[in-house]
């Protein structure tokens, strides 16, 4: 050991110090959580039950909802605790563990929207030979192969961050725990940490990110080939979900990590954005603009109203 203490645990700060706005906070998250779990949830069994959504776009989707509870559920449950807790605190441990699966959730989720940005270009691009070419022995190899690089980029990340050594400080500005918001606190050199993370999120989430708008580019010129305006007007409205989906999750997520000082209010916002807000609303934004997904859940209460 060094000649210098060892923090055994940190404390998170959250998002404000008053009394009155901790609790109208929980409410708040608490209500998002609750509808996160409710959508996301409803949404798997809605394409689980329903044999009309047994494609490989639905199978996609099905696995971003359990990512997106995966996701939420890392963070959220301890921001609820320490609303109400005096003690804010986290083991370094516990932290180093939420690190570790905040970066493989979201480092899944970008694959998985890279997954579902070539599915979108194989249904546009090759209808009639959509379901030959995305078999399910290839959407199942994609899936797991999304797990698989992400947590390899975790494990990476989180051998090097290991290392650091953490001394006096132990306040966190944040509500939870991100490699980011770690530096500050370490009284040893983070450049290799700091470059590990750089490389990654270059790699992997900008890596996708190109990936994503290459497909996007044959997806439109595709398109734009499609001589009839309703058949444009079609294939357009399948990407439509995606691409919001997208948008949420890189206008944040990216941002949160290629900007690590951007100052404490945007980086709030930025880890708000992609672990609370947007595992809510991908459930509404694959819905509410999804004809056979409302098909699918009419069919589902009829069924049951029948049943009754």
């Amino acid at each position: 050991m060094r000649n210098h203490s060892v923090v055994s645990e940190f404390i998170l700060l959250g998002l404000s110090a008053d009394s009155q706005t901790q609790a109208l906070l929980f409410v708040l998250f608490l209500i998002i959580y609750l509808l996160t779990l409710m959508g996301n949830l409803m949404l798997l069994l809605v394409i689980r039950v329903d044999s009309h959504l047994h494609i490989p776009m639905y199978f996609f989707l099905g696995q971003l909802s359990f990512l997106d509870l995966c996701h939420s559920s890392v963070t959220v449950p301890k921001l609820l605790e320490n609303l109400l807790s005096e003690k804010k605190t986290i083991s370094v441990e516990g932290c180093m563990a939420q690190v570790s699966f905040v970066f493989a959730t979201g480092g899944t989720e970008s694959c998985l929207l890279t997954v579902m940005a070539y599915d979108r270009y194989v249904a546009i691009s090759s209808p009639l030979l959509y379901g030959q070419l995305m078999n399910r022995e290839l959407c199942m190899g994609l899936v797991c192969g999304s797990w698989g690089l992400a947590f390899l980029d975790a494990l990476i990340n989180i051998l090097v961050a290991v290392n650091l050594d953490f001394c006096e400080a132990q306040n966190i500005h944040h509500f939870s725990c991100e490699l980011p918001s770690l530096y500050p606190l370490s009284c040893s050199d983070v450049s290799a940490s700091f470059t590990a993370l750089l490389c990654s999120s270059l790699l992997h989430f900008f890596g996708n990110f190109l990936l994503i708008f290459f497909s996007y580019v044959r997806i439109l010129f595709t398109i734009l080939s499609i001589s009839s305006t309703s058949g444009r007007s079609k294939a357009f409205s399948t990407c439509f979900s995606h691409l919001t989906a997208v948008s949420f999750f890189y206008g944040s997520g990216l941002l949160r990590y290629l900007m690590p000082n951007s100052g404490p209010t945007q980086e709030l916002i930025f880890s708000l954005q992609y672990s609370v807000v947007t595992p809510m609303l991908n459930p509404l934004i694959y819905s509410l603009k999804n004809k056979e997904v409302k098909a699918a859940v009419r069919r589902i209460s009829t069924c049951s109203i029948c049943f009754q």
